[in-house]
Order: structure tokens, then C-alpha cells, then sequence
């Protein structure tokens, strides 16, 4: 009897599944945030919407989602990283020369261009991460801006490749087709129907693909290095790989903007390089924020409107304009700009 009363506990523990391992504080920390919260997915619902229910505006919409991708690259480095760039602009036109190239000379599938640009962008940024892993900021300012003006140069000096200056023209793209599955054959409308619907999936799949990498471990390192990198080397962490990582991801985003920008309207020029490129991106997260990914989206709704809007109203004054914006909105602040009532101290209402 003692025999099998003993062996009757050993069976049942034997058939219970094992109990899973509390959570750490730390685990709990970063599970609670990456918890997806209500107006995020508010926002990747309002995106689908946006085609449906918008289609005469289809244009100004694939250059809002495009310029909001190209925001995104940046703050994944600036926000993320604390690596100022006054040459992002390098990776976005690199990728819009190589879809458009790739297209005139090899193959117009979109798809395949796309990733052809994303892997040219990428090992971009690869090659050049090695200038911003020292120096000051003012340094990889510098060697940022430096970088675009060496490309915008060579871009130039190549004519009988990229056009030189009248730009790379006769780039037709084919239909779209989607893969591994059976719809195929859609074409680039004037409308620009197409072009939004094939940019509002790329710039979905790329915000939900750095939503993951900054709510991991890995994201959360790059926050720490950017609040103190003696800190967060002294702790064990790896500081140049992590930045040179990010920094060529962030290559690879910029470019495929470029790509879609060269894709949908079917034609690249020097322009994809030059520095207001770079500072109109830098504006765009001045205005919606930085190192939450979604201020590139709400910057660059608000950035083309006002763009749009002004330049109609006036357009010899229109930069008057929107730098007073601009002006305004930095020395009120972003949060008491959105709350009139507290632009007289905190909390309280005129």
C-alpha cells in the first residue's frame, strides 16, 4: 500500500503540465510597454479608410504616406538612437535611383524593385554607419550632410546613367501584382488609386516592423544609449553595433520612400537628394514629435496640409507662413499648442 501511495503522487505530478515561470519586473515593464493601445490601432484602421473613403485626393494622400515613411526612418535614429542627420536624404534618394534604374534597365515589377532599393538603402547605411560612430553631434551632422552632397554630386556628374540634371525620365512601371496569391494586373492610374494602396501597405508593414524593433529589448537598449552612452557601454551594452544596426535598417526605410516616390511617379531627379530633403524631414518630426514613431505620421499630415493649403492661398508667401508656424509652435510647445488654454501656465484657462 505505502508502495503505491507513493507512486500515485510521482504519477499525477508526472501528468501535470509545468507551471510557467513568473515574470520578471523587468518583463512585466516592457510587456506593459509594448501593449498595443487603443489609438494605434485606431490609427492602422484609419489608414485602409483613408483610400476608401478620400479617392479624389489619392495624390496628396501617397505623398503624405510617403513623406511619413521617410519621417519614420529618421526618428527611428533621432528619436531612438539620438543621432541628429542633416543628410537623410542620401538613403532617400539612393533608393529612388535604384527602383527607378532597376525598372528602366533590368525589370518594371514594383514589388521587386522595392526590394532591390530597400537592400541597396540598407547596405548604404551599412557602409556609411562607420562615420556617425564618432565625433560629436556636430561632427555626424557634418559627415551626414556630406554623405547627400557626395551622391547628389555623383548623380549629377552621371548623366549618361541617371540623367544628370534633367533627372532620370521614361520610367514606366508595371502592374502591380501581389504575391502568392491570384490578384494581379493592377495598373498605375493617373487618379493615383493604385499608388496610394501599394504605399499605404508598405507603410503599414514598415510602421508595424519598427513598432516590434523599438518595443524589444533591442530598442530599449538604443533608448539608454541615447540618454547616456557612457552609461549604457559601462553596463555591457554594445554601442557601435546597436548603432550601426539602426542605422542601416533606418537606410533601408528611407529608401523605400524613394522607391516609392520614383515608382509612382515614374521618374527621379537630383531633387531626391538636395538638402531640403533632409530639413523638411527634420520639420516634420519638429512638428509631430519624436521617439514614438507616430509623430512622422502626424507631422506629415500636418506639414503637407499646411504645404498645400498655404501655397494655394499664397503662393509667393508660403514659407513666410508655415515658418511662422513653425516658430510658433516651438516656442509655445507642442502640448499647449494642441491646448489653448494652457499657453498661460500650466493648467490653468484664460
Amino acid at each position: 500500500m505505502s508502495d503505491a501511495a507513493d507512486s500515485m503522487p510521482r504519477d499525477a505530478s508526472s501528468l501535470a503540465a509545468p507551471l510557467p515561470a513568473a515574470l520578471s519586473p523587468a518583463a512585466r515593464s516592457l510587456r506593459g510597454y509594448a501593449r498595443w493601445r487603443w489609438w494605434e490601432i485606431a490609427l492602422f484602421v484609419a489608414l485602409p479608410l483613408s483610400w476608401l473613403l478620400l479617392p479624389a485626393q489619392a495624390l496628396l494622400l501617397n505623398e503624405i504616406a510617403i513623406v511619413a515613411l521617410f519621417a519614420i526612418s529618421l526618428d527611428l535614429i533621432l528619436g531612438y538612437a539620438g543621432v541628429v542627420s542633416l543628410g537623410h536624404a542620401a538613403f532617400f534618394g539612393f533608393g529612388a535611383y535604384t527602383a527607378a534604374l532597376f525598372a528602366k534597365s533590368v525589370l518594371p515589377d514594383p514589388i521587386v524593385g522595392l526590394v532591390v532599393a530597400v537592400a541597396a538603402s540598407a547596405a548604404l547605411g551599412l557602409v556609411s554607419s562607420v562615420l556617425i560612430l564618432r565625433g560629436s553631434d556636430l561632427t555626424r551632422l557634418m559627415v551626414t550632410l556630406g554623405v547627400a552632397s557626395i551622391l547628389y554630386e555623383l548623380a549629377n556628374k552621371l548623366d549618361w546613367l541617371t540623367g544628370g540634371a534633367d533627372g532620370l525620365q521614361g520610367v514606366v512601371m508595371g502592374p502591380l501584382t501581389i504575391p502568392f496569391t491570384s490578384l494581379k494586373g493592377f495598373d498605375f492610374d493617373l487618379a493615383g488609386r493604385t499608388a496610394y494602396a501599394y504605399t499605404l501597405v508598405v507603410l503599414a508593414v514598415a510602421l508595424f516592423v519598427s513598432r516590434r524593433l523599438v518595443h524589444s529589448p533591442f530598442g530599449v537598449s538604443l533608448q539608454a544609449l541615447r540618454d547616456n552612452r557612457l552609461r549604457a557601454s559601462s553596463i555591457g551594452l554594445s554601442v557601435p553595433l546597436r548603432l550601426v544596426a539602426v542605422y542601416t535598417f533606418a537606410g533601408g526605410v528611407a529608401g523605400a520612400a524613394g522607391a516609392l516616390l520614383a515608382q509612382t511617379t515614374g521618374f527621379a531627379s537630383l531633387d531626391v537628394f538636395d538638402f531640403h530633403r533632409s530639413a523638411e524631414v527634420l520639420l516634420v518630426l519638429v512638428i509631430g514629435g519624436t521617439g514614438y514613431l507616430y509623430g512622422g505620421i502626424f507631422g506629415a499630415i500636418v506639414f503637407k496640409l499646411l504645404h498645400d493649403l498655404i501655397s494655394a492661398w499664397t503662393p509667393q508667401y508660403w514659407n513666410f507662413w508655415l515658418g511662422l508656424f513653425l516658430v510658433v509652435l516651438v516656442l509655445v510647445g507642442r502640448e499647449r499648442f494642441v491646448r489653448p488654454w494652457t499657453w498661460f501656465g500650466p493648467g490653468r484657462k484664460s
